[in-house]
């Protein structure tokens, strides 16, 4: 199969899929997770679906190395046990655009085999490392009905939060410096500033003990903004989780909603992360 990229660029990066933006990063990011050893120069196929998963934060990896399709996801967001189905979902996605209208050649198409690797960086508890499975998502069956066929689809989940995997982390720079920049502005969030000031410092700080210096330096303001969005988001999913349908939801999405679009994002993608109609975010750009 040629290796040709086939990555969805419509939409905004999040800072974790800018970091890894480059085939280089990327390697040195799997070589970290999955303990191979693969060298720089490998030649990978760039798969990522950004319009898939993540409404408003697109936080996935996907590409094809050595007859593998990996699928690798960061996520903030509290432990999700139906990951699984979202990573055969997003598989399926993958497959059909790597093979399109071919599926009714007469002969066999060989696929890459998949492999899913999620790094969990939330704050809730989680082992250093678990597996999920497909399996764990179906209906008990009677023994003496059991299907013919069958499906598994396994994820391996790293904690990547700091003080958790630390050789794993810090075989790639980037990594390391993810972590750091992400543990900087959760600790300045707990210290009372607000998430502006949180952001820049976290970056500022981490850009002056030469942590992702060159990337920080290289981006500026496109990363504060990335930062700004992506914490916004995660504040109204947790409050979601944690409120329900309690009165000032609504106020609480075109709250978020304003943020977003203040920080550049489209009305589109502001309709997707609030569920909002479209119409009433283009409104609210117009105030």
């Amino acid at each position: 199969m040629e290796l040709k990229n086939i990555a969805n660029t419509k939409f905004k990066d999040s800072f974790f899929t800018k970091l890894f933006s480059e085939p280089e990063t990327i390697l040195k990011l799997y070589n970290a997770v999955s303990g191979n050893g693969y060298p720089l120069d490998t030649p990978i196929q760039i798969t990522t679906l950004a319009d898939v998963f993540y409404k408003g934060r697109y936080n996935d990896l996907s590409f094809i190395i050595d007859g593998k399709l990996v699928v690798l996801i960061e996520h903030q967001s509290s432990v999700n046990p139906n990951m699984p189905i979202r990573l055969l979902l997003y598989l399926a996605k993958v497959y059909d655009r790597l093979i399109q209208k071919n599926v009714y050649s007469s002969r066999l198409i060989k696929i890459p085999k998949p492999e899913f690797i999620v790094l969990y960086n939330g704050t809730e508890t989680c082992p250093d490392e678990s597996v999920l499975k497909l399996s764990d998502a179906f209906y008990e069956i009677p023994a003496e009905h059991k299907p013919n066929g069958s499906l598994e689809l396994t994820a391996k989940v790293l904690n990547i939060n700091k003080g958790h995997n630390e050789a794993v982390v810090r075989e790639s720079t980037e990594l390391g410096g993810y972590v750091d920049i992400v543990d900087e502005i959760r600790k300045n969030k707990e210290s009372g500033l607000s998430l502006d000031e949180a952001v820049e410092k976290a970056v500022r700080e981490c850009a002056g003990r030469n942590i992702l210096s060159g990337f920080l330096e290289r981006y500026g303001g496109e990363v504060l903004d990335m930062l700004y969005a992506e914490w916004n988001l995660e504040e109204y999913a947790a409050a979601q989780r944690y409120e329900g349908l309690l009165e000032g939801l609504l106020e609480g999405k075109l709250t978020t909603a304003r943020k977003a679009l203040k920080r550049g994002l489209k009305p589109i993608e502001v309709a997707e992360i609030t569920d909002l109609p479209i119409t009433e975010v283009e409104a609210l750009g117009s105030d």
